[in-house]
């Protein structure tokens, strides 16, 4: 955590009531988050909804109870009946959200990525800290059963000095989504960067210094001349010597699958798994298991510890346990990462 996010958490919300959150955007993962925080996470309360388009907003706060749904972020951020924010719009508007609704006083978990580029980075953790709330972000993975585990382990020193890392994400397939509309360098800035972040969150302590980035359209080479990018290898190397490695693909045939592994020299942990269950089927032709298609199965758990984490920090008056900081390391990685592409050399990142 950086000295300008250990400022003093000021909370809006009595230790005795709920806290009061408002959605920024009901797409999809704004409406699992919506889902998570009406009906699992203790202490919290969704009171509404916002969205540009009014019929998604209504039908999402109708659903689950939530009293107020607008098409105007305003309404929200004015609003006397609003702790907190969960900003799941799109990407390239997250910034302003966030110092937005630092301004207003509102407590702020917004997706990843926080920013774009470093200065809002910036921008978006000065605006926290000026305030005094709750910035956290959602890198997921940090939660789930499995990496969680891993961390224990490392903390525990039951690895030994972390020396080879590695992170994948492999998005559900076919891919079907127009890459005409994907936004360029998208799967560093958003598909990635949770695999650079996991690969920070499994070498604690040690900062990135280098990175060296391959990147291809081979799911749709069709659309590679529109700089559409949909397969990438990324090489970090950190100040304690450990390499690591970052892999996605937008389509892998078998559904989604998420895992990372760090080699010490002490062991080895490896988490993560694209099975939906521990449950496998043998049988006359071999065996059988199946595997989690969406994110918001395969990594139900960890979406519902985030939104509990973030609730906790703002009742406990508490920094979040994953910090603006944390975006911007991360981002510094993915920025670096398109450079490398871009030059075909490897990128030194600033100190």
């Amino acid at each position: 955590m950086s000295l300008t996010e250990a400022a003093t958490v000021h909370s809006t919300a009595p230790a005795s009531h709920p806290v009061r959150i408002a959605l920024i955007g009901a797409g999809r993962i704004g409406s699992n988050h919506a889902e998570i925080v009406a009906r699992l996470v203790p202490g919290a309360s969704l009171v509404a909804v916002s969205d540009p388009v009014g019929e998604s907003a209504q039908r999402l706060a109708t659903a689950l109870g939530a009293p107020l749904a607008t098409t105007t972020v305003d309404d929200v951020l004015t609003s006397d009946e609003v702790d907190a924010v969960l900003i799941t719009a799109p990407a390239r508007s997250h910034t302003d959200l966030v110092v937005a609704a630092a301004a207003a006083g509102k407590h702020v978990f917004v997706e990843k990525p926080m920013a774009v580029t470093l200065a809002d980075a910036d921008r978006a953790i000065a605006a926290a800290a000026d305030a005094g709330i709750v910035l956290q972000v959602g890198f997921n993975r940090r939660f789930a059963p499995g990496f969680a585990a891993a961390r224990a382990a490392i903390d525990a020193q039951k690895v030994g000095t972390p020396q080879l890392l590695r992170s994948l994400t492999r998005d559900p397939g076919p891919y079907t989504a127009d890459p005409a509309r994907v936004p360029q360098w998208t799967i560093f800035l958003e598909t990635l960067i949770h695999d650079f972040d996991t690969l920070c969150f499994l070498n604690p302590g040690a900062r990135p210094v280098r990175v060296h980035a391959v990147a291809d359209a081979l799911v749709r080479p069709d659309a590679k001349g529109a700089g559409h990018l949909d397969t990438a290898v990324v090489t970090v190397q950190f100040d304690n010597g450990a390499i690591a490695t970052a892999e996605a693909s937008f389509s892998a045939l078998y559904g989604y699958d998420v895992r990372g592994e760090v080699f010490g020299s002490g062991g080895m942990v490896t988490a993560g798994s694209g099975l939906s269950t521990d449950m496998t089927y043998y049988g006359p032709d071999g065996l059988h298991a199946d595997t989690a298609r969406r994110d918001t199965d395969l990594l139900h758990s960890a979406y519902v510890g985030e939104l509990t984490a973030f609730v906790d920090a703002i009742r406990t008056h508490t920094p979040a346990v994953v910090t603006g900081q944390d975006a911007r390391t991360a981002l510094s990685i993915a920025l670096a990462a398109i450079r490398s592409v871009e030059t075909g050399s490897a990128v030194d990142l600033d100190g």
